[in-house]
């Protein structure tokens, strides 16, 4: 093809393309600051801790309430638990016992905010998600969310050594 045979000038054809160029890179720009806006405010990459943190605030709001059927329920992610109580080792009683009056807090939850979270891929307990609680104005906790099964846990000491 020469010169003289190139095709006729498609104005609609040229404004699609620039479109189409101009949406791609607001795409990546949008695709860069949510990632990078999720690290920023602390929700990990893409925003993909809130999950825990939602789960940790739902398991917070159970103990501010003081049904601790529920919170225990959320906490082995089990909400038939009363089915098959023998399954577990940690009883409803001494989990009563230990957030009512005992560890953490020293006494009942009466409010709470989850502060930050930090996706952990090398602990005992394999892939998670450590969300920092602050209870009852400035007490801090850690809750430790186990990605695979969705249970809560106190996370191992090594895993909060930043």
């Amino acid at each position: 093809m020469t010169l003289m045979n190139a095709p006729k000038f498609d104005p609609a054809r040229e404004n699609r393309n620039r479109n189409l160029l101009i949406g791609a890179g607001v795409l990546v720009v949008l695709m860069v600051l949510t990632g990078l806006g999720g690290i920023i405010a602390g929700h990990g990459w893409f925003f993909t801790n809130l999950r825990a943190e939602h789960r940790v605030s739902t398991f917070f709001d159970a103990l501010e309430a003081k049904d601790y059927n529920k919170a225990y329920a959320i906490w082995n992610n089990d909400a038939d638990w009363q089915q098959h109580p023998q399954k577990y080792d940690y009883t409803l009683k001494r989990f009563t016992e230990d957030w009512a009056t005992q560890d953490p807090i020293r006494g009942p939850v009466n409010s709470y905010h989850v502060d930050i979270s930090k996706t952990d891929g090398s602990g005992t307990f394999g892939t998670g998600i450590i969300v920092a609680v602050r209870v009852n104005g400035n007490n801090k906790v850690f809750m430790y969310y186990l990605k695979a099964d969705g249970t809560l846990e106190w996370p191992a000491p090594h895993l909060l050594e930043y």
